[in-house]
């Protein structure tokens, strides 16, 4: 019988195949015979018990400029009896917008596969769920007080403030120990964010990279190392950082260990952690990236090993 998949992705228009991991499950996928569907989250209705996408079938093709072709107009689906597969790969930010679509989905998770389970991700967002490993991260606080900000950056020099529900790196402070901006910076996350922000003690080592490590179905399945380009303590390939190969240290492959059992509970199949120095920094569940950089260096096909993750799940319901 054809694998029919769905999946709720940005417009895939504007995407850069080169390091798209969406697209790269949509090929493995389409390599394996399935039928895909593509829609955007604004396209979800919910009425009556039932949830319903605007969706078009699709052909990946692997040719940067003419990547895809539409193979019909739009339809509307039903999750739960047209489709087998839903990956939510929307990219953040986590707001209102992103939550409620894991509540819809959670609706047709019954009777349809949703990867990732879309309630553990509401459950895990990036830089919270991380706080439940303190043993293995840096020093770090949440908070909304300047006063506590201050108190943590005078224990701890140097500090690296964030929003809670960034991502790609943006709003990413480096504020050293004498850095006269902290209340300045404190007063502005809190006219932007209602959020409390995160404060974390920096790490120099930053400038060898941050390594981007995939766990599928709780398992490691490769890494590359970001570094920060000249100037930045960002390293995410979106703030211009660039990917090299690496492996995995025995502190690295401790924390995967420490983290896989519970991601494989929690049905988050295709995770992405963030290491700096043999330091936690984040769990991200969303809409991880890096397994076309991991599998041009490595030689790997870890898109193979997310669909064979995601066919065993199937054959066990």
């Amino acid at each position: 019988m054809t694998l029919r998949v769905a999946v709720q992705m940005d417009p895939i228009e504007s995407i850069n195949i080169a390091g798209d991991s969406s697209f790269a499950l949509m090929l493995e996928a389409h390599a394996r015979g399935a039928r895909l569907f593509h829609y955007h989250p604004d396209d979800l209705s919910a009425e009556s018990g039932r949830v319903r996408a605007r969706a078009r079938a699709i052909r990946p093709i692997n040719q940067a400029g003419a990547h895809f072709e539409w193979l019909g107009a739009p339809e509307t689906i039903d999750l739960a009896d047209d489709t087998d597969v839903v990956l939510m790969r929307q990219d953040p930010p986590f707001d209102m917008g992103y939550i409620t679509a894991t509540h819809l989905l959670e609706q047709v998770q019954g009777q349809t596969l949703v990867v990732n389970d879309p309630a553990e991700v509401r459950n895990a967002p990036e830089k919270l769920f991380v706080l439940r490993f303190p043993d293995l991260m840096p020093p770090t606080l949440v908070t909304r007080s300047l006063d506590e900000a201050m108190a943590f950056r005078a224990r701890h020099g140097a500090i690296v403030v964030k929003p809670l529900y960034g991502n790609a790196g943006a709003a990413v402070f480096l504020i050293d120990k004498t850095d006269g901006n902290l209340p300045a910076l404190v007063e502005l996350f809190g006219h932007v964010w209602r959020e409390p922000f995160m404060v974390q003690a920096f790490l120099p080592d930053v400038a060898r990279g941050d390594k981007r490590i995939v766990l599928v179905d709780g398992e490691p399945a490769g890494a590359i190392n970001r570094l920060p380009k000249s100037g930045e303590i960002r390293s995410n390939l979106a703030a211009g950082g660039q990917a090299e190969p690496t492996a995995l240290t025995p502190r690295e492959q401790e924390i995967c260990a420490r983290l896989g059992p519970e991601l494989k509970r929690r049905g988050l199949i295709f995770v992405g952690i963030d290491v700096i120095a043999g330091y936690l920094t984040e769990i991200n569940v969303t809409s991880p990236t890096g397994i076309r950089a991991i599998d041009r260096f490595n030689g790997t096909d870890t898109p193979a090993r997310i669909w064979d993750a995601i066919a065993a799940r199937l054959a066990a319901r």
